[in-house]
């Protein structure tokens, strides 16, 4: 019971951190990755569809996406979705393939995307610590019904704690990195 709550503790702090690297691999950072398009939405027979299930994406050049759509119908709508997302980039379609040219990150470009990693950072963090308190709650409910010692409780919830500790260190890490790589002309 108490491994399977540490653990259970442990795993959903994990998912934090692993949101968290998505989140930020689809945060451009003035280099052309195909997890930039993760989050634009496609209309797919009536269905929304991330561009990476609709079509392939490639980067030939650090500056460049090329969609090709696995159907030519799609080409317009994967244009249209490119469009009302908050990417900012203008697509060019060539009756076969879409090119997306990354622009250069202006500076204040980069000062708004600094802000938006420290705001991912920091739900990350948030995460982190509701998930720790959930643990700590559900101890609290265990020693309450005299399931477990004051003593056991106390050394789990220092057990959570160092888990907690760790998985914001990866965050930080996560956070000074990305930030590195926002702001590096």
């Amino acid at each position: 019971m108490r491994e399977q709550l540490i653990s259970n503790v442990q795993e959903r702090m994990d998912k934090a951190v692993q949101n968290l690297r998505r989140e930020f691999a689809s945060v451009r950072a003035g280099r052309a990755t195909p997890a930039m398009l993760d989050k634009v939405l496609v209309d797919y027979y009536g269905s929304q569809m991330p561009v990476n299930q609709v079509a392939s994406v490639t980067t030939p050049e650090p500056r460049l996406l090329v969609i090709s759509p696995w159907e030519k119908s799609m080409l317009s709508e994967i244009e249209k979705a490119i469009q009302k997302s908050d990417l900012g980039l203008n697509p060019s379609n060539d009756g076969t393939v879409i090119r997306l040219t990354v622009p250069a990150l202006t500076e204040e470009r980069r000062q708004e995307l600094v802000k938006q990693v420290r705001k991912l950072a920091e739900e990350a963090r948030v995460a982190i610590r509701n998930v720790r308190r959930d643990g700590n709650d559900e101890l609290k409910k265990l020693e309450k019904n005299g399931d477990v010692s004051e003593d056991e409780v106390r050394r789990l919830m220092d057990k959570i704690q160092q888990i907690t500790d760790k998985c914001i260190a990866q965050v930080d890490s996560l956070l000074e990195d990305k930030e590195k790589d926002v702001t590096q002309v």
